[in-house]
């Protein structure tokens, strides 16, 4: 079975994340420059192997001074740690638009493995001869295994970031020719 590759299409794609704040609402923040590379046999997704890095220089929040805060060594350390990367390991087919990609996401340097869930949207042609697929993958993190330790109590009880980290990407891949 011959390989196919697929180029991610940065511009139908989006990185973002949710986070809880003060306990009470979510803040949502994104990133704007990452790139990702997905071999696969043909279109077997469950034999794919894929690479993900993003800038994480690049996260936005809304609030400069909330991106300025993330970018800080209490956060990403984005000065010393520029990239936060996934490699996948595994790639399991629940159903016939299901995955849980596995792999190991490192960021300041730790790296562990995780769980995502991955919906394919299915493979279609554009309106200019180009074979496209499209994936949602949504999961959960907690920060704190990474390094990024920052909080602050709140005298009502509990803390103003939570652990948590909710992961929601949507990707557009071009099979390359």
């Amino acid at each position: 079975m011959s390989t196919t590759t697929w180029n991610l299409d940065n511009a139908h794609s989006e990185i973002m994340f949710k986070v809880k704040h003060m306990m009470i609402t979510n803040v949502t923040g994104r990133f704007t420059e990452f790139g990702a590379n997905v071999t696969s046999e043909s279109e077997d997704f469950t034999k794919a192997n894929i690479t993900f890095t993003i800038k994480a220089a690049s996260v936005n929040t809304g609030s400069d001074q909330r991106d300025g805060h993330l970018r800080s060594p209490e956060f990403f350390e984005a000065d010393k740690f520029a990239d936060v990367t996934f490699k996948s390991t595994k790639v399991e087919k629940v159903d016939n638009e299901n995955y849980k990609l596995t792999g190991d996401l490192t960021i300041k340097n730790v790296t562990k493995s995780i769980s995502l869930n991955a919906e394919n949207g299915g493979v279609g042609k554009d309106p200019w001869g180009n074979i496209k697929t499209g994936f949602t993958v949504t999961g959960k993190i907690n920060r704190k295994d990474f390094g990024l330790n920052w909080n602050a109590a709140l005298e009502t009880g509990g803390v103003m970031v939570s652990e948590d980290v909710r992961i929601a990407c949507e990707v557009q891949f071009i099979k390359a020719v």
